[in-house]
This record gives structure tokens, C-alpha cells and sequence, in this order.
């Protein structure tokens, strides 16, 4: 934690392998394609006075993560990492198709068994970073930034939370749901109260949010309100109960229900889908709160949303305050690709690849068991 907290304050240039928590079989091949193995197997017996230089890339626009991972995982597992000559990109810089990101120099048997690895790590980095960018981005309206709450911790597996949490906050969203999200960037996750919170209390949206704000009584008071599916009415309920003590109301009605303000003026349907977290459904419950004085109550929305659902909200104008993404931002659409170039200093790939040099490329120096003074 405190490493990131440095490299926030720009005092050190990268995070290093105090950071990541790799696990020791990685040095013993365990993680990588068997033919990699064969490979290094090969080569040190057959040409083990060689060179070549390994460059990465992928295919697309995307907000890069992955790197100092990558280079921290490289300089924990090589054969004698300090003799490698490594250049970078850095975590959160904009990259284009095919732009080099990340070169790697040396003996093929000191680290080429680790391409596909770090093909991994900056793919799904890098997916994540983007992902939450273009919905951070579909978020501004008018030069307002609305925040955008990372809530990926069901929609995966629970080892990735750290790697995904930093990957989220590399790509500009405001908070992660879980500690381990945070882990990396040196935060605490935030995050309110869930159904089952609700359901304690046989339903009873009040009495379930003043024992939160009793437990919790620094934290802001938001309540979720989906629970009974009528939103409007116990969204007035507490709003009246806790008045300014108040901050924001959340949505997540699931995508299989009508909200229950719906049956109540049916003279509305018909000309959109009431299912769900929908524009009607939020601009009912925003008039419903400034007409009784609760202007200052945030609406917050979530449940299946993504970056072109984001999108028709703001263009729509839906008061929305805040969003809440998971799954969606959990798509892994970015694939990287590791070829080696060059063999002793001249070119050798294969047909169709070449040594792409980048002049934003940056020396990275080693560092092993950083020490934080």
C-alpha cells in the first residue's frame, strides 16, 4: 500500500513485485504453455549465446494496464533480470492498433518462457482499464464527471479483484466495492447496504436503515431501495424518516420486473420498456423526491449497466447522480500478442511481423525487492 501511495505522489516511477503477490510456481513454468518450456529447454542446450528482442501489442484503441506487472513479474522470475534491457508504455497511457507497448531484450532462455503470461496479464488488464474508461467516459455530460462505482466482485473470480480493482481505477472509475479491489492503489472499498440487509428486517426499508446508520454513523446514509419493487414509495419512506441525514437512494431492480409505480398508472405504458432500471422509472422517482423537498437526495442506478446504456441515459437527460457497473465491465475484448523480431541484433520473425519501434517507449531500470523508506 504504501508503494502505490508513493508512485500516486509521483516519488517512485513504477510498482514493483512488493506490490503483487505472485505466486513462486510461476519460476518453475507451471503457468506457461508447455511449448514455451520445450523451447527454453531446447535453446539452452542447442544456442544458449543468443539475443533476441520481444515486443508486445494488441489491436485496438484501449487505455493500457498490465505493465508494471508485467515488468515486476519479469524481474522476479528471469534468469538474471538485471542483464535484460526492458522498454515500456506506463499503466493509463492511451495506445493505438498495433502500437509496441512493451520490449524485452536478452537471452531467450532467461524470460521467453514468460510471453505468455505476460500476454495475459496486459490483456485482461488492459480490457478492464478500457472498458471502465468508455463508461467513465459515457458518464460526462455538460463537463460533469458522474462517478462510477466498480461493483465487479460477483462477476468473477475473487483472486482477480486486486489486479481488476487497479485496473478499474486506471481506467477512471470513483470506488471499488471490496477492500482486495482496492488493494493495489491504497484504498478501503466503500459500499452501503445490500438486499439481504434489508431482508433482516422482513423488508422494512426504514428500520433497516437506521440500524445502518446506527452501526455506520460516519458513513453517508444511502439507501437501497428495490427491495419491495416500488422504489417511489420507500424511496419516500426514508427520505421522509432521515430528511437531510439523507444522501442518496440506489436502484437495482432486476430486469425481469416492473416496478410497481408502473401498475399504478398504467396510462403510462405501452410506449417503452418498463422493465428493470429505466428512464420513466428514474425521472418518476426524481419528481416524486423534489416535490416533497428532498432535491438534495442522489439517485444512484445500477443493475446491468455498460457503456451504451450510459450513454442513452445522458443523452436522455435521466437525472441519474452515480452509476454501479460489474459484469460488464469484466469483457475481455483486448488480446495481446508477444513476437520476437529480432535475433542478435537483426531482424528475424515471423512472415508478417516486424520490429515496430516506438519512440514513447521508456527504459525501465531493474528494481527487486523495492524497499519503501
Amino acid at each position: 500500500m504504501k508503494e502505490i501511495e508513493l508512485k500516486m505522489k509521483g516519488k517512485i516511477s513504477r510498482l514493483t513485485n512488493k506490490t503483487f503477490k505472485f505466486d513462486e510456481r510461476v519460476g518453475e513454468g507451471w503457468f506457461s504453455a508447455v511449448y514455451f518450456l520445450k523451447t527454453k529447454d531446447i535453446v539452452e542446450k542447442e544456442i544458449p549465446d543468443n539475443q533476441v528482442k520481444i515486443q508486445f501489442f494488441q489491436k485496438n484503441d484501449a487505455v493500457l494496464c498490465g505493465t508494471d506487472e508485467a515488468i515486476a513479474l519479469v524481474h522476479t522470475f528471469a534468469d538474471n533480470p538485471e542483464d535484460l534491457e526492458i522498454y515500456s508504455l506506463k499503466d493509463g497511457d492511451k495506445v493505438s492498433p498495433f502500437e509496441t507497448v512493451l520490449t524485452i531484450e536478452g537471452p531467450y532462455q532467461s524470460f521467453g518462457y514468460l510471453e505468455g503470461i505476460i500476454d495475459g496479464i496486459l490483456a485482461r488488464r488492459t480490457s478492464v482499464a478500457t472498458n471502465v474508461y468508455n463508461v467513465v467516459k459515457a458518464a460526462r455530460t455538460s463537463g460533469k464527471q458522474k462517478p462510477v462505482i466498480f461493483m465487479g466482485d460477483r462477476d468473477d473470480h475473487y483472486t482477480q479483484q486486486a489486479g481488476d480493482g487497479y485496473a478499474a481505477y486506471i481506467g477512471g472509475s470513483t470506488a471499488q466495492a471490496t477492500h482486495a479491489m482496492n488493494e493495489w492503489w491504497g484504498k478501503e472499498g466503500m459500499g452501503t447496504m445490500p438486499h439481504a440487509l434489508i431482508q433482516m428486517f422482513r423488508g422494512d426499508i426504514v428500520a433497516a436503515t437506521r440500524a445502518y446508520q446506527k452501526t455506520f454513523p460516519k458513513d453517508d446514509l444511502v439507501a437501497l431501495v428495490d427491495y419491495n419493487n416500488d422504489v417511489v414509495t420507500d424511496s419516500l419512506k426514508v427520505a421522509r424518516e432521515f430528511g437531510e441525514e439523507l444522501k442518496g437512494v440506489r436502484l437495482d431492480t432486476s430486469r425481469t420486473l416492473v416496478d410497481k409505480y408502473f401498475f399504478r398508472n398504467p396510462h403510462l405504458m405501452g410506449t417503452f420498456d418498463p422493465r428493470g432500471v429505466n428512464p420513466e422509472l428514474i425521472f418518476a422517482l426524481r419528481r416524486a423526491l423534489d416535490d416533497e423537498g428532498f432535491e438534495h437526495v442522489n439517485i444512484m442506478a445500477s443493475g446491468g449497466f455498460n457503456e451504451e446504456r450510459i450513454r442513452r441515459f445522458e443523452e436522455d437527460n435521466v437525472p441519474v447522480d452515480m452509476y454501479g457497473v460489474g459484469r460488464n465491465l469484466l469483457t475481455m475484448n483486448i488480446g495481446f500478442t508477444g513476437d520476437n523480431v529480432l535475433l542478435n541484433g537483426k531482424p528475424e520473425a515471423k512472415e508478417g511481423r516486424r520490429l515496430r519501434p516506438n519512440p514513447r517507449l521508456e527504459k525501465v531500470d531493474y528494481v527487486r525487492n523495492y524497499e519503501i523508506e
